[in-house]
């Protein structure tokens, strides 16, 4: 008898986490991307002034795993409007594929120059691959953008693994897009 009680409340227990409101999503969400900004501002100093001058920007913590000739990751986050302070809750799905073994989990911060390009990748949604260049600041102003890398016009993207600021910067085969269950 003891062992159904127990077997019970182990699935009560599970069911109980696995059914969070979607409040409580969304909240969970800002509260990673919160940490995350945390963590890249630590790194790299240099990062603060960029998001706070920006127009908007995106966070989103990620994992993925790559066993022989194929992996694939998934994640998801947040991108935020800073002149209208409205957050859209988002996802993301890599592919990507070469040789290679390995899990990692890592984290990926945009900032966005103008709200035109945030609107781009919030509303369009987004995919790239290949490899990005690092350069070192805007052309045109705005916050230092050192350890960043340019993706597109007047998008710049920081990477971060758990041990700081990723040294390759990639985008292979992503695509970022609304979270429908979120928003």
């Amino acid at each position: 008898m003891r062992l159904i009680i127990s077997v019970a409340l182990i699935v009560l227990s599970a069911l109980t986490t696995v059914a969070k409101s979607k409040e409580e999503k969304q909240a969970e969400a800002r509260k990673k991307a919160d940490a995350t900004l945390q963590r890249l501002y630590k790194a790299k100093p240099s990062a603060q002034a960029a998001v706070n001058s920006a127009a908007g920007y995106a966070v989103f913590n990620s994992g993925g795993a790559k066993i022989l000739v194929a992996g694939a990751g998934r994640g998801s986050g947040i991108a935020v409007d800073k002149g209208t302070k409205k957050v859209t809750y988002m996802k993301m799905r890599e592919i990507q594929a070469g040789l290679g073994m390995g899990v990692k989990k890592f984290s990926t911060i945009f900032v966005f120059e103008t709200k035109d390009a945030l609107n781009k990748f919030i509303n369009s949604g987004w995919e790239f691959g290949g490899q990005s260049t690092a350069a070192a600041k805007t052309g045109d102003g705005g916050g230092s953008l050192q350890g960043a890398v340019s993706v597109s016009p007047g998008v710049w993207m920081y990477q971060m693994t758990d041990k700081g600021l990723a040294l390759e910067l990639t985008g292979k085969g992503t695509k970022y897009f609304k979270d429908d269950d979120l928003n």
